[in-house]
């Protein structure tokens, strides 16, 4: 047997995606029509505005009031937990308000200059916030996306075991864009240190060639093996661009998609439930990558989930059946 295969995209609230007007029907113009028409055709999303500005309790209720009973979503973990930069300007007034001075002034600061108060206050504001949605049997995992400066090494095994005890009762999959993490030399190293953490492995298709390019390696480090798919655009990866559609603009083709089919097939023989994400996203690129993944995938015999039909009231989805996993 295998775990079943869940499949999305990376926001289903991209502007060149609603601007394409090839994936949303005409009458789909508000944020709740869209979500809703995004549920008829994918098991599975990732939120990423959560790592711009910290998510509210009230978010969580409309994304649960919005999807059918066993829908996932996968939730990028704030910036300043995965040691990025992270704005002033978009802290909740509550924590602005206690804020050193001297970090107000930088406009935006980072994780090793914040005092631990004002750690556990973001923190506590976004466990608060996803509990609903854990509740609900509609959390899949926290995506954690590290830095390429975020090196192999004693402090960085204390961030992750941090984050580890952070996350509490939610499961957590991290993302490494630094090499070094998975060389030769250091990846037996990695994996066991993930899977004593009970933390995924995201295993992610991305140019090659630079420092923060992982290898097309695939492994399950705990039940939920994960994979996200960049693109393969060398030319924007570690560019600065404007906007995410510029940097991860690509259309992938049949035969770079078959590459990854045994992987996947292996991962589904490893775990008891595989993610994958599509995280191309100019114009519709997200849907029509993820539509040709799945079409690679059930041609190689692979059966990708479909998607989740609304249940009568009173009944459980597959989700909740079994504690959020899928």
């Amino acid at each position: 047997m295998t775990a079943p295969l869940l499949l999305g995209t990376a926001s289903w609230t991209d502007k060149p995606l609603i601007d394409s007007g090839r994936f949303y029907p005409p009458q789909a113009k508000s944020a709740e029509a869209r979500l809703r028409h995004y549920t008829t055709r994918y098991p599975l999303v990732e939120i990423d505005a959560p790592y711009y500005g910290l998510p509210t309790p009230e978010q969580a209720a409309r994304w649960i009031e919005r999807t059918p009973r066993g829908f996932t979503f996968d939730v990028k973990a704030y910036s300043l937990f995965t040691e990025h930069p992270t704005p002033v300007a978009r802290l909740p007034k509550a924590i602005r308000a206690v804020l050193p001075p001297d970090l107000e002034a930088k406009g935006r600061f980072y994780r090793r200059d914040t005092p631990d108060e004002i750690v556990d206050l973001c923190w506590s504001s976004y466990t608060d916030a996803l509990l609903p949605l854990h509740d609900a049997g509609r959390l899949g995992s926290v995506v954690l996306q590290f830095p390429k400066w975020f090196v192999p090494g004693p402090r960085a095994f204390a961030t992750l075991e941090e984050t580890r005890d952070r996350l509490g009762p939610f499961r957590g999959a991290v993302e490494f864009r630094q090499r070094r993490w998975l060389e030769p030399e250091q990846r037996e190293e990695t994996l066991a240190l993930l899977g004593d953490l009970d933390l995924s492995l995201i295993c992610v298709d991305a140019p090659q060639g630079f420092d923060s390019s992982l290898p097309p390696f695939a492994a399950a480090t705990n039940a939920l093996a994960f994979v996200r798919f960049h693109g393969r655009n060398t030319a924007t990866w570690e560019r600065r661009t404007r906007t995410s559609s510029e940097r991860f603009d690509y259309w992938y083709d049949a035969t770079e998609l078959d590459e990854w089919v045994p992987r996947i097939e292996a991962l589904a023989r490893e775990a008891e439930a595989v993610h994958l994400i599509v995280n191309t996203n100019n114009h519709d690129q997200g849907p029509v990558n993820a539509d040709l993944l799945q079409q690679r995938l059930e041609e190689h015999g692979l059966a990708v989930a479909p998607p989740v039909e609304a249940a009568p009231s009173g009944t459980r989805g597959p989700a909740e059946q079994q504690g959020s996993l899928l």
